[in-house]
């Protein structure tokens, strides 16, 4: 019976981000949820207590997974030019594969949801420039490349990148991809934000 209970949960987590992606703009009522589950609105509230809870759900596995990447980046580069460019590269990715979680971490599809929810995506990319802050400073105690300008300024500069590219790809109804043109980009990028 749990295993029921945890696939019809991933199943409506599944058809949430799918719901967000096919209908850009769009708020995601829980009829038009339970509708597209296949499932009365009553059911979704046995798996999940409300909408928000849904969207924390959809929230915590895009934590998960960055984070989770971003540690095994960590671990296994130290060049902290490469390091950079894989945690970006790494968040570009994310966001093709994830379009309908793209517009929850834009905050896109949360208009009109719980404020707490605003500030937890807020928290998600927060915690991105603090990562680039770190291995910036990491590599201001070694002997390797350094930020071209302050620290703060090159990890907010690097979260913008991310932001934007992350940013067009919701606005084109996810037709023109983040990763589109980032190896030419990333080439010119690195000569002017490190030294």
């Amino acid at each position: 019976m749990t295993d029921q209970k945890t696939n019809r949960r991933q199943q409506i987590l599944e058809t949430l981000a799918h719901e967000l992606e096919i209908h850009p703009g769009s708020r995601i009522t829980t009829a038009s949820l339970a509708h597209a589950v296949g499932v009365s609105e009553a059911a979704l509230y046995r798996h999940f207590a409300s909408k928000a809870k849904m969207f924390e759900a959809l929230i915590d596995f895009a934590e998960e997974s960055v984070f989770g990447l971003i540690n095994t980046i960590l671990s296994q580069e130290k060049d902290t030019i490469n390091r950079c460019e894989k945690i970006v590269k790494l968040l570009l990715s994310f966001s093709e594969k994830n379009p309908g979680i793209t517009r929850i971490l834009l905050g896109d599809a949360l208009v009109g949801e719980n404020e707490r929810l605003r500030l937890r995506v807020g928290q998600f990319f927060e915690r991105i420039e603090t990562q680039f802050r770190q291995i910036l400073r990491e590599a201001n105690l070694s002997n390797e490349a350094r930020a071209a300008a302050s620290i703060d300024a090159t990890a907010n500069q690097l979260l913008v990148i991310i932001e934007g590219k992350m940013s067009r790809y919701a606005r084109s109804e996810f037709e023109k991809k983040p990763t589109i043109y980032w190896e030419e980009q990333w080439q010119a990028l690195k000569n002017s934000l490190f030294r």
